[in-house]
C-alpha cells in the first residue's frame, strides 16, 4: 500500500525496528535476554513530565545512558487492562539516550498518527510485561538497552538506548475479513465491480472509453454498519488498485494475502478525502483524478496524469 500510495511518514515509528535495529531479529520471534525490571536506578532517574493525551516532556540524568532495560508505569490508567495478544493502540514520543543531545526522534503526537502493537512475544520482554501492567488511558516509560535486542543481534554494532513514552489510547478491535453489509448496486459510469461473495476479492474492470471524472467520485459498492472513519484515524484495508481506461491493475493487497495498515493523513489525498466517513464494513470504489493522486509525475509504472481507480473494503479503524 505504502509503496504505491503513501507519502513517506515524517518519522518511521515502528518501535521495535528502531529499539533493536534490524527487523528481521524482531519479526523472527526470537526472545530477548533483557529481564523484566520495573525501573532500576539508573533508568528510574528519566523523568517524564506532562498530561496523558499531550506529547511529553523528558529530562534525563547526566552521565552515560542506562544499559539495562526498564520500564515505568507513569500513570497507570482507569480504562480497559492491556492484556497478552491485544493489539495496544498507543500515542508513542521516542529519543535516543545517547548522553549528550538525547534527541527526540519522533511523536505521533506530530504525525497525528497512533501506532498499533502487537503485545506478543515479538516484542522485547520488557515491553511484553510493562503494557499488561497499564489500562487505557495511562503513561509507560520505556528504557530499551543493548539488552532488549534478540540474542543473535547483541554481536551487532551498539545501538543507541532508546527511550519511549506510551500514552494508551485503547486497544484495537479485530478487523474484519471482507466488507460485511448491504449491496447498493452503485458504481461509476465505465467501472464495474463484480461481488463475488464471502471472502473473496472483487473484481474491478476500468477499460472503458468513458472519459474519467474530472473530481473525485467515490460510490458505495456495499454500505457498512461500523462507526464511520474519521480523518485522523489509522486503517486496515483491502483493495486494488487499476488505471481508468486500461485496466492494469498496479497494487492489490488481496493478490499479496493480507490487508493493508495505514494513517489515512499519510497517503495521496484522493484516499484522505475519499475514505473518511465511509462506516467500517463498507466495499467502495473511488475514481481519483491525477491532481489527488499521483498529479504530473510517473509513480513505480503509473504514467503521469493518470486517473486512479480503487475498490477498498474498510476492515477497521482505530
Amino acid at each position: 500500500m505504502r509503496r504505491a500510495l503513501a507519502a513517506s511518514a515524517a518519522v518511521p515509528l515502528l518501535f521495535f525496528a528502531a529499539a533493536c535495529g534490524s527487523d528481521d531479529g524482531a519479526n523472527s520471534g526470537a526472545e530477548s535476554s533483557a529481564s523484566s525490571s520495573a525501573a532500576p536506578a539508573d533508568g528510574a532517574k528519566v523523568s517524564v513530565a506532562g498530561n496523558v493525551g499531550a506529547k511529553p516532556t523528558v529530562t534525563f540524568p547526566a552521565g552515560s545512558p542506562a544499559t539495562t532495560s526498564s520500564y515505568k508505569v507513569i500513570h497507570p490508567g482507569d480504562g480497559d487492562a492491556i492484556k497478552a495478544g491485544d493489539r495496544v493502540v498507543v500515542n508513542l514520543t521516542v529519543y535516543n539516550w545517547d548522553g549528550q543531545g538525547n534527541a527526540v526522534q519522533g511523536s505521533s503526537y506530530d504525525t497525528k498518527a497512533p501506532e498499533a502493537i502487537p503485545v506478543n512475544e515479538q516484542l522485547p520482554k520488557i515491553l511484553q510485561e510493562g503494557f499488561t501492567k497499564v489500562k487505557q488511558g495511562g503513561r509507560l516509560l520505556a528504557v530499551l538497552a543493548g539488552d532488549a535486542a534478540p540474542q543473535q543481534q547483541q554481536a551487532a554494532p551498539a545501538q543507541p538506548t532508546k527511550v519511549f513514552v506510551f500514552d494508551v489510547v485503547g486497544k484495537q478491535p479485530p478487523a474484519l475479513k471482507v466488507a460485511d453489509g448491504k449491496e447498493t448496486g452503485d458504481s461509476i459510469k465505465g467501472v464495474k465491480v463484480d461481488n463475488p461473495g464471502g471472502e473473496k476479492a472483487p473484481t474491478l474492470t476500468t477499460k472503458t472509453d468513458a472519459k474519467p471524472p474530472a473530481k473525485l467520485e467515490v460510490k458505495t459498492v456495499i454500505k457498512g454498519t461500523g462507526e464511520k472513519v474519521k480523518a485522523n484515524q489509522s486503517l486496515t484495508v483491502h483493495y486494488t488498485g487499476k488505471i481508468w481506461g486500461t485496466d492494469k491493475k498496479f497494487d492489490s493487497s488481496w493478490d499479496r494475502g493480507q490487508p493493508a495498515e495505514f494513517p489515512l493523513g499519510q497517503v495521496i489525498k484522493g484516499w484522505q478525502q475519499g475514505l473518511a466517513g465511509v462506516p467500517v464494513g463498507s466495499r467502495v470504489v473511488m475514481s481519483i483524478p491525477p491532481d489527488l493522486g499521483y498529479g504530473d509525475q510517473e509513480q513505480q509504472g503509473i504514467p503521469a496524469k493518470s486517473t486512479l481507480v480503487f475498490v477498498v473494503d474498510v476492515l477497521g479503524a482505530y
